[in-house]
């Protein structure tokens, strides 16, 4: 996987947008305003993704790609690696997951919003 096949499935999730909130090189990817994904375009090596913290431990302990994102809180963000030891499955699927983990802590109004999107 690479920088742009990242980029692409990302906004294709429902209510995603991306932007430039911190510099001219860190892309967010956001769903209702709020932040899933960063994306390194400088490097383009890494994502950046939140997950359930148990999740993130068990991850960062079978994977060499995967460690606690810089600059975030290592709790619940995990930087993974492009091209190394997690297949473009399991990227997609943590991209999924980091979608879902925000989902979760919805309001009900933020929810009904989401839910009323096409």
């Amino acid at each position: 996987m690479n920088v742009e096949q990242a980029r692409e499935y990302c906004i294709t999730k429902k209510g995603t947008t991306e932007s430039f909130p911190f510099d001219d090189t860190s892309l967010v990817m956001k769903v209702m305003g709020k932040m899933f994904a960063l994306i390194d375009l400088e490097e383009a090596n890494s994502i950046t993704l939140k997950c359930d913290p148990n999740y993130a431990i068990e991850l960062r302990e079978r994977y060499s790609a995967i460690a606690g994102a810089y600059h975030f809180n290592k709790k619940y963000w995990n930087s993974v690696a492009f091209d190394s030891d997690v297949d473009d499955q399991l990227i997609l699927h943590l991209i999924d997951h980091s979608y879902e983990e925000v989902l979760k802590k919805f309001t009900k109004k933020l929810r009904a919003e989401y839910d009323a999107l096409p």
